[in-house]
Parts: structure tokens; C-alpha cells; sequence
């Protein structure tokens, strides 16, 4: 899940950049650049531009619209267009999941050529019990609910906390399981959760067979988690972060599971 949110996140990102791009076509310029995207809070981003433009209302809610409906996080949302001068808000709208609740106004009136700058607020994601004074009535929430549920009450497993607490020589490398860390040659690579427990398994038993059941009920299983992505997805990410040290190497052993092989320099 937490890979995917990333991953969302990182798309989202992606779209914005394409709102921008094209609201840039949409004034006849085709040259000068969309700036860099900014996260301006928890769930608002800026999109800024080179130069000045014109926009036409209506033109940029299709765009947007368009867009961002290949975001499954992006259900409801309010975009701003304010002046870069002043950061006056010039034109404003909203777009609900539920399009009668939709606010958008003054979408005939073009905007004049000037410095803008686009805010967009998206609406937090979560889990709401009741909303708008209805109470839950979908049988596939409540089953999504009980899950949710289960799963905050069920302990999770964690190594021992002791084994958190060192660092770990591989090779050239170092790894720092407990803040999710490999420290190669003065440099730092970030490691996810689930890379970090992964690479802790290999780590506590070099050199030795680990067999790819016990990995995926060490990581997930046990969690009570569905696996939905492959294991050879995350040793892939792995090896890459690994591989400025030619002496160390994730390989796999047919039929049994994989091995962290560790040469002596």
C-alpha cells in the first residue's frame, strides 16, 4: 500500500505538469516552460509558468476535468488561478465526484494576458463513516470497514527491536535497517518498509538459501495482507540499489527461493 500511494502520488504529479502543458497550447504557446510543480501544503500543489498567458474558464475545467479523472485520488478537488503579483484569486472553481455538487461559474469570460499561477486543493483521502447526514449503507463498504478494523486490532510482526538498532556490513555497503538506509560510498539511498524488512532477512543469514515462502510469510502474511504484487518486483528494486558494489548480488536459486551472495574482495 504504501509503495502504491507513492506511486499515486508520483502520477499525480505527472497529470499536473500535463494540465499545465496543455493550458500553455490552449494560449498559442508552445515554447516557454511549465515550472517546476510545488507542494504548497498536505494535499494542494502549485502549477507556475515561465511566462505570461490568457485562459479561457471553460477550456481549463475540461482540461483539468479531463485529466485528472486518471487520478483515483483526485475525486474532488477546487482550483485557483491567482495573480502572481498579488496572489489575488482571478478565477476559481470546484469539482465534486458527485457532478451536481460541482462549483463553476463565469466560464465565458477570458482572462486577459498577464502572470498567473494555478493552486490546486485536493479533498484529504480516507475512510468516512457518514457524510452529508447519510449513514453507511453499502454492503461493500461495511465489508471494507471490517477489514480496516481487523486489521488496526490484529499485532502486527516486527522483528526484534534489538535488531533495529545496528547497522549491518554487506560488502562495500552499509545498511541502516532502523532508519530505512543504505549508505554506499558516503552516499545515501532511502529504502522502503517493505525493502527494509526484505533486505533484513537476507542480511541476518548472507550467503545462505532463503526460501521464497518464508518471505512472503515473514512480510506479508503474517500482516495479514494479500499479496496483490510480485516478491520478484521488490527484489528487482533491491538489486539496483545494491548494484554499485559488484561483490554483492541477490540471485536466485530455482525451485527454493533466493540468496544474498556477499564475495570476498
Amino acid at each position: 500500500m504504501e509503495d502504491r500511494e507513492d506511486f499515486d502520488f508520483a502520477k499525480r504529479e505527472v497529470l499536473l505538469r500535463k494540465i499545465g502543458h496543455e493550458l500553455l497550447l490552449e494560449s498559442g504557446d508552445s515554447i516557454s516552460r511549465v515550472l517546476a510543480v510545488k507542494k504548497i501544503a498536505e494535499n494542494e500543489y502549485q502549477i507556475r509558468f515561465e511566462n505570461d498567458l490568457t485562459f479561457q474558464p471553460a477550456s481549463l475545467v475540461n482540461i483539468t476535468r479531463r485529466l485528472l479523472a486518471k487520478d483515483p485520488l483526485a475525486s474532488d478537488y477546487v482550483v485557483n488561478i491567482l495573480n502572481c503579483g498579488n496572489s489575488s484569486i482571478v478565477y476559481g472553481y470546484a469539482i465534486s465526484k458527485n457532478k451536481k455538487d460541482d462549483i463553476v461559474t463565469c466560464i465565458g469570460r477570458k482572462q486577459p494576458k498577464a502572470c498567473y499561477m494555478m493552486n490546486i486543493k485536493f479533498k484529504p483521502t480516507g475512510i468516512n463513516t457518514a457524510k452529508n447526514g447519510y449513514l453507511l449503507g453499502s454492503l461493500s463498504f461495511l465489508v471494507f470497514t471490517g477489514f480496516i478494523f481487523l486489521r488496526s486490532v490484529k499485532p502486527r510482526k516486527v522483528l526484534p527491536e534489538s535488531q533495529y538498532t545496528n547497522m549491518y556490513t554487506l560488502g562495500s555497503v552499509l545498511f541502516d535497517a532502523k532508519n530505512r538506509k543504505l549508505i554506499i560510498n558516503e552516499n545515501t539511498t532511502d529504502l522502503t518498509g517493505t525493502e527494509t524488512r526484505l533486505l533484513l532477512i537476507f542480511a541476518l543469514s548472507p550467503n545462505s538459501t532463503i526460501e521464497r515462502s518464508r518471505l512472503q510469510k515473514e512480510i506479508w502474511e503474517d500482516e495479514g495482507v494479500v499479496v496483490g504484487r510480485s516478491l520478484d518486483m521488490f527484489i528487482s528494486k533491491l538489486r539496483k540499489k545494491l548494484e554499485s558494489d559488484p561483490n554483492i548480488n541477490i540471485v536466485v536459486i530455482r525451485s527454493k527461493g533466493y540468496k544474498l551472495e556477499i564475495s570476498s574482495q
